[in-house]
């Protein structure tokens, strides 16, 4: 018994010397490069612009169709910041046609100045006055709807 004991140890010893050796042996023949890596993950501002809450049908137009002097008319739409980044809104209106429309139509919306992270959504109302004094005939514009980062 005692033997078999003295042969159980020599086997692991001699076992574990081996797999010393063999790591030793393994980190000389082994060599690394280290790479250091340096980038930037770019920046993507993106609005969307959708004719129904689910944000799936942009929305190219809206027809405004017969307005009444003294009124105001709403409108419903949804933006969705389809970027990477938190965007800030703002609205302009330009290309009015005629020309002299700017001085009895008014439009303004409920979002501006406001922020909307990525992948957020959230309903706009607009909102067109016509003056008063406005005169009859056909009218257009552009609505033009800009989203900048925002921190």
């Amino acid at each position: 018994m005692e033997k078999q004991s003295v042969n159980i140890t020599l086997i692991m010893t001699t076992t574990l010397a081996a797999v010393v050796l063999t790591s030793l042996v393994l980190a000389q023949l082994s060599s690394y490069q280290r790479i250091p890596n340096t980038g930037n993950v770019k920046a993507t501002i993106g609005i969307g612009v959708y004719s129904d809450s689910q944000c799936t049908s942009p929305l190219t137009s809206i027809n405004w169709g017969d307005v009444q002097a003294g009124q105001s008319y709403s409108r419903t739409i949804y933006l969705k910041n389809n970027g990477n980044v938190k965007v800030r809104l703002s609205m302009t209106v330009e290309n009015w046609t005629p020309s002299s429309a700017s001085s009895y139509l008014t439009l303004s919306w409920n979002r501006q100045d406001n922020t909307l992270n990525p992948g957020e959504s959230f309903a706009a109302s607009l909102n067109l006055a016509v003056a008063s004094t406005a005169v009859g005939g056909s009218f257009s514009f552009d609505i033009v709807i800009t989203a900048t980062e925002s921190q």
